[in-house]
């Protein structure tokens, strides 16, 4: 069996008397989609600066691909691909200047450059300043960036906040195609559906520590309740909301009841989300 792509050994760090990472330890197998779920302040980038080697932890080990980042970061940086919240773009060059540019950093010469733009979504636009793109188009640049060293593990950090629905899709749809192609992601986001979606595992981190690592399927049945929930008719013509959790003895009798005495207008079940069970098992709301 192969060694996982990323080991996480009792990781520490500290900003003066604030333990914003507390003693985490995890794995990420290889080609596997992990998603860093937490609200802000709650240790996702720090954790992501230690993994990428930008910050170097008080105390635990990270191992990436085999490789220890805090003694061989050369090695590590050559196999991944990283994308930050904040834009950090050369915006007096244009989008294929500074495509090759980073191509040069690696010392790659055959890059597919249109083939890169093709895939965010900037077909057209590789010529303009980057200074002119707009919020959306400088995201979908820097992934394109990350994408430039064909990457072994690609870390992407909150890669679609605040964009439009198109631009956030085609990042989504970039993130499915690198795990095809054998690449681990490890996405940090406190964007609930988009992990649900995207992810094979999550992790909840709160106040520096993990306090749920699982599939969101296992999470949601570990954690979470299955329910009906039907509008009807109260007795002045309002919509009331009635809810009756599934898998529970009386149920069938609950749901029967409903439909004897009440005017049902809608009905339909729902299941715990991550947002509820992240509240559930650290008292905040991911936002």
């Amino acid at each position: 069996m192969a060694e996982p792509a990323i080991v996480a050994e009792s990781l520490t760090y500290r900003y003066g008397n604030l333990l914003a990472v507390d003693h985490i330890s995890f794995t990420v197998e290889r080609g596997e989609i992990l998603g860093f779920l937490g609200p802000n302040g709650a240790g996702k980038s720090t954790t992501v600066k230690i993994l990428t080697g930008q910050l170097r932890p008080l105390s635990g080990r990270a191992i990436l691909l085999g490789i220890d980042v805090a003694r061989y970061p050369k090695q590590v940086h050559a196999r991944i691909g990283v994308c930050f919240e904040q834009p950090n773009l050369y915006e007096e060059l244009s989008g294929v200047d500074n495509l090759r540019l980073f191509a040069r950093l690696f010392n790659i010469h055959d890059i597919d450059i249109a083939g890169l733009l093709h895939r965010v979504g900037l077909d057209g636009r590789g010529d303009d300043l980057v200074g002119h793109y707009s919020k959306g188009m400088k995201q979908r640049l820097m992934i394109a960036r990350a994408l430039v060293n064909r990457p072994d593990i690609l870390f992407l950090d909150e890669p679609t906040e605040g964009l439009d629905p198109t631009s956030a899709e085609a990042i989504r749809r970039v993130i499915c195609e690198e795990q095809e192609r054998g690449a681990t992601v490890f996405l940090t986001t406190h964007d609930m559906y988009e992990a649900d979606r995207l992810c094979n595992r999550v992790a909840f981190i709160n106040s520096g520590r993990i306090v749920a690592l699982d599939t969101p399927h296992n999470l949601k049945q570990q954690h979470g309740k299955r329910m009906v929930r039907a509008e009807v008719v109260g007795p002045d013509g309002s919509l009331l909301t009635r809810e009756i959790i599934l898998d529970q003895p009386e149920t069938a009798h609950q749901i029967a009841d409903l439909f004897q005495h009440e005017r049902v207008v809608t009905l339909h079940s729902e299941e715990a989300t991550l947002e509820d069970i992240f509240i559930q098992l650290t008292g905040r709301a991911l936002v």
